[in-house]
């Protein structure tokens, strides 16, 4: 006898005229074989497929990282039912499979996990995905990127779509007498439910790719696909076998012989450094997994941070210090955003401070909003609570290295030097906190805190008006003569050569102490940069002070050089040439890009040539013939574009040519 329970669901997106659910109940057994019902989706804008298919064609790879993070789901949930004790049977090794059949054109994902019945088909890929797809329509017309789509209302199953004409699901559920359950879809709104043919618990996807999608009906786009993305999945992806090498006795010579054998092929480590306790790993096992993470790296990371919190916001991960060189690029090995041990991107600009994006490494937290617009990402309270304590974590292990192991912490500081000056020009949170194991070094090599250098120098390098004064070379080989000169007044030097540091004089300036100013050493002669209340005399009478100007300036007779004629000490070099430090700083950063600089920047150079009139070369100078004293006042200016790295071309040779005949 059958019995007929005829049935018409009154879901709002189904159509009202959808075909009655018919259920055929065997008398002699408990399997329920079902009538095949055909149904279709209402909505009231347009067809969501094409619109999924428009979206999201350029990024159409995701589909493989959606319907094997959901395989992958399903297998969790049964072990959780299992744990629970509401799944008393045998879970069995959970094991993910991805197959394809390239005659056919099918790519498969099958699980043993979970599984469905045919109502929970109908409720979670037809009644939930698409109750909000009105929502949807309106507020993702304008979408650029899939990430802001896929996940977003339950579409992560239909991602499949961008690139398979017809899907199918064949399922058996867990639960005692489940019946399986066929369902497929064209593509269209509509649909169509029937017994399924799957005997074991679990689920298989079968997408029949489209002639636009065949590039995926490959081995090796395949395997790249799951390697970038299910690369760290909590459970087994097997994608078909690989051969290996396996001991095989040993030959004559008593040396080891090995075997080629096939062996699945699992493309995941499924309990990645990350997710273990920091207590249960050694600095090999960071290293190692760092080498898993980056396999073409050719350094290894200086140290790492390892991320764990629970409250308020979830988040795990490792940050790797790299070796940074000498520049700003952003490094190629970037870090990767999981979700669940799911690869989202590796573009974390919204999540991560800017200048720990020289960071490399891994953040994984389900609780950043992955699946909205960039605007309402920066907004989102999570995301600003994470960037505050990435950023805290950071500077709390720098100051730790720099306390426990100082030396090597300076040892290391050609290598981060340029990530923390760029932290504390960017962020003033990490600025307060790295103002304490930031180092600066001088020419000597030393190194000191901002607060150290601030106590060595404030009262040796103070000028008349209280001002404490930094010297710096951003060329230490260049600028040597103009070094020494400030070493041998008993001055210090630091070297600031790095491409950040043009900007970091001025935060020095700011931040260094109070009434501090930073002044490059060849920017003045030295008297002129530390003003002491002493007075020099000069020694040439008013007369012969234009007079050695006059010589000068016709014998030079260049606009951008502007000659002045001062009292010096006789033994400082008897010319000198230099740059306003003001309008070269200007320059400098109109050329890294400093805000409102342009204009200085488009400016030609100006120097200042200082004749030391106290020196006995300018008296010579003067006592001799014009002819003498024009080649002799050459001969010095020259001298001095030379020390300066000034004297090129035409006129290198000529200097040369009459240094040879004054020999």
């Amino acid at each position: 006898m059958n019995e007929f329970l005829p049935s018409c669901p009154t879901i709002a997106i189904w159509n009202t005229d959808c075909a009655l659910i018919t259920k055929i109940i065997k008398l002699n057994s408990n399997i329920q074989i079902m009538n095949p019902e055909k149904g279709s989706i209402s909505i009231h804008t347009e067809n969501i497929f094409p619109v999924i298919k428009k979206f999201l064609y350029s990024d159409n790879e995701i589909f493989l990282r959606e319907l094997v993070s959901n395989a992958v789901d399903a297998s969790q949930k049964i072990k959780r039912l299992a744990s629970l004790g509401q799944y008393n049977g045998e879970t069995g090794e959970l094991i993910v499979d991805v197959k394809f059949d390239e005659a056919a054109k099918t790519i498969t994902i099958s699980d043993n996990g979970i599984g469905m019945t045919a109502e929970e088909i109908k409720k979670y890929i037809n009644q939930i995905a698409f109750s909000g797809a009105t929502e949807f329509m309106e507020k993702f017309k304008e979408a650029n990127d899939a990430n802001e789509i896929i996940g977003r209302f339950g579409l992560g199953f239909y991602s499949a779509f961008m690139v398979a004409d017809t899907v199918e699901i064949q399922s058996l559920s867990y639960q005692d007498g489940a019946e399986p359950a066929h369902w497929t879809c064209d593509g269209s709104t509509s649909y169509e439910i029937s017994t399924g043919t799957r005997t074991t618990r679990g689920t298989d996807i079968i997408l029949h790719i489209n002639d636009e999608s065949t590039e995926f009906l490959s081995q090796a786009r395949l395997q790249e696909i799951l390697d970038k993305y299910a690369k760290f999945l909590p459970i087994p992806i097997r994608f078909g076998t690989k051969t290996s090498s396996e001991p095989d006795g040993e030959d004559e010579e008593g040396k080891p012989k090995y075997k080629s054998v096939e062996v699945d092929n699992i493309i995941n480590n499924t309990n990645p450094a990350w997710t273990k306790s920091p207590s249960e790993l050694k600095d090999e096992d960071y290293l190692a997994f760092y080498r898993e993470l980056y396999p073409y790296s050719m350094d290894e990371p200086l140290f790492w941070i390892h991320l764990n919190v629970d409250y308020p916001f979830n988040l795990t991960g490792i940050l790797y210090f790299p070796k940074v060189k000498n520049e700003l690029e952003i490094q190629r090995n970037k870090i990767k955003l999981y979700s669940r041990q799911v690869f989202i991107t590796d573009e974390v600009k919204d999540i991560v401070p800017e200048f720990l994006m020289l960071l490399h490494g891994v953040i994984d937290s389900p609780d950043i909003p992955l699946n909205v617009s960039r605007s309402f990402l920066q907004a989102d309270s999570n995301v600003k609570k994470i960037n505050s304590y990435i950023t805290k974590k950071v500077a709390d292990k720098l100051n730790e290295i720099f306390k426990t192991d100082r030396k090597g912490f300076e040892e290391k500081w050609t290598d981060i030097g340029l990530f923390i000056k760029y932290g504390m020009l960017s962020d003033e949170k990490f600025a307060e906190k790295a103002s304490d194991f930031c180092l600066v070094k001088n020419t000597n090599n030393a190194s000191f805190t901002i607060k150290e250098y601030y106590e060595k120098v404030k009262d040796i390098q103070v000028d008349k008006d209280g001002n404490i004064v930094y010297l710096y070379t951003h060329d230490a080989a260049q600028q040597d003569g103009f070094i020494q000169t400030a070493l041998n007044k008993g001055y210090d030097v630091l070297v600031l050569d790095g491409p950040l540091d043009t900007h970091f004089t001025s935060y020095l300036e700011q931040k260094g102490g109070e009434k501090v100013q930073l002044k490059r050493v060849d920017a003045d002669v030295i008297d002129k940069l530390i003003q002491k209340d002493e007075k020099i005399e000069l020694s040439l009478s008013e007369e012969e002070s234009k007079k050695a100007l006059e010589v000068f300036e016709k014998a030079i007779s260049r606009q951008d050089m502007k000659v002045e004629v001062d009292a010096l000490r006789e033994g400082d070099l008897p010319v000198s040439v230099t740059i306003d430090e003001f309008m070269r700083r200007m320059k400098d950063m109109a050329k890294t890009g400093g805000g409102g600089m342009n204009f200085y920047g488009s400016l030609p150079d100006n120097y200042k040539v200082t004749v030391n009139g106290n020196h006995p070369l300018i008296k010579r100078i003067l006592s001799s013939s014009d002819e003498e004293s024009a080649k002799l006042a050459k001969q010095a200016f020259d001298l001095a574009l030379l020390s300066r790295g000034l004297l090129s071309g035409a006129d290198l040779t000529s200097f040369v040519k009459r240094s040879v005949e004054m020999i």
